[in-house]
């Protein structure tokens, strides 16, 4: 038999955790492992689901005494084993639950918000470097503006529930091993609600919502990066009878750039210098984030070598990164007679002759409106 998964390991919480407890460590591993944050990472879509198996659990009082009895007497295994496979029922979990409620506790709970959208939106380089504004149009079902999302004419056509008297929960007897037990469901007149429509929305007939295009306004922060996500509260679909609309996610995905390469907060450059400024030093122009600005490269550095300039990377509301340059030197192939001259006197030779240079250069050109060189 397979062994009990510890949901109190999962979440990180003692055996005596108060719900408050549960609840707090529970919305910090979810944010932690949310897949969202981890696209394509199977490693931590496992872990967000067993973080949520977890707290299903223990957030309800029913399900988590069931569970301790389980964890406390694991040779016992489910009421689902040998011992009682014919009887139909589940586990220790499933008795305990049908026994409390029997009790009066247990009430099933309707959760009527509405379900959440998510929406891909796609970002250049500078525009997730620098932040921007950006509108999103999507459609989506509205809460009816003439029910107030109630389906009922003028968000008042209906009556109480006469089987559940307005509860929205109706008791159920039932026999079990222990005998006759009485469990507490949702309400099948009026599905939980405790009201019955007497007369439907003209607008919506009946619905509680109407499908409309959307448009909100995103104001992206500095340094969002592919993954990234902004959470718009009460934008997604309508909720049923009223209730609360579910959230808009909106996800980044970040096109890469021509010349920089990022990680976090961090830039790298590959930058193309001189065979001569190698050799004897000197100053070059180097693009960043907003403009270019002139670097000193110290004499005899090797092609593959790397700087750091601190203080150049992205700039978010968690810091700065810094910008690395790595340093490639290209040493030419074909020389004219004058170019040969020219090294051997130690003049420096014009960097737009090389191939990735020049490319570079366009590079830099296309993006700040001058060259580098």
């Amino acid at each position: 038999m397979a062994e009990k998964k510890n949901y109190y390991e999962i979440l990180g919480v003692s055996k005596d955790a108060s719900e408050e407890e549960i609840k707090t460590a529970y919305r910090k591993l979810a944010k932690q492992y949310h897949p969202d944050l981890h696209p394509g990472d199977q490693a931590a879509a496992e872990k967000f689901k067993e973080i949520n198996e977890a707290n299903e659990t223990l957030s309800d009082k029913q399900k988590r005494a069931a569970y301790d009895y389980e964890l406390a007497h694991p040779g016992m295994g489910g009421m689902g084993g040998a011992g009682f496979g014919g009887a139909g029922f589940g586990g220790f979990g499933d008795i305990f639950e049908t026994i409390f409620q029997g009790f009066g506790g247990g009430a099933v709970h309707r959760d009527d918000t509405g379900e959440n959208i998510q929406l891909e939106m796609k970002l250049s380089f500078m525009d997730a470097a620098k932040g921007c504004t950006r509108e999103a149009s999507y459609f989506r079902n509205c809460p009816c503006p003439s029910c107030r999302g109630t389906g009922a004419k003028n968000g008042n056509a209906y009556k109480t529930c006469s089987k559940c008297g307005g509860q929205g929960q109706v008791r159920f007897a039932q026999d079990t091993l222990f005998g006759r037990t009485v469990r507490v469901g949702a309400c099948p007149d009026c599905g939980g609600t405790g009201k019955i429509v007497t007369e439907k929305c003209p607008d919506c007939k009946g619905k509680g919502y109407t499908r409309k295009e959307t448009t909100v306004t995103l104001n992206i922060p500095a340094g969002v990066d592919t993954g990234s996500y902004i959470v718009k509260r009460g934008f997604g679909q309508a909720g049923t009878g009223g209730a609360a609309p579910g959230d808009l996610i909106v996800v980044f995905r970040v096109e890469p750039h021509k010349l920089f390469r990022r990680e976090k907060m961090d830039l790298y450059l590959d930058l193309p210098v001189p065979f001569s400024v190698a050799a004897l030093g000197g100053t070059v122009k180097v693009p960043d984030i907003d403009d270019t600005f002139d670097y000193t490269i110290p004499e005899g550095t090797q092609s593959g070598t790397v700087f750091t300039v601190r203080g150049k990377g992205l700039k978010t509301r968690n810091g700065t990164g810094n910008l690395y340059l790595k340093v490639f030197v290209e040493v030419p192939t074909r020389l004219s007679k004058e170019q040969k001259k020219k090294l051997e006197e130690g003049t420096r030779i014009d960097l737009k002759q090389y191939d990735k240079a020049k490319k570079f250069a366009d590079n830099v050109s296309a993006l700040y409106g001058k060259s580098p060189y």
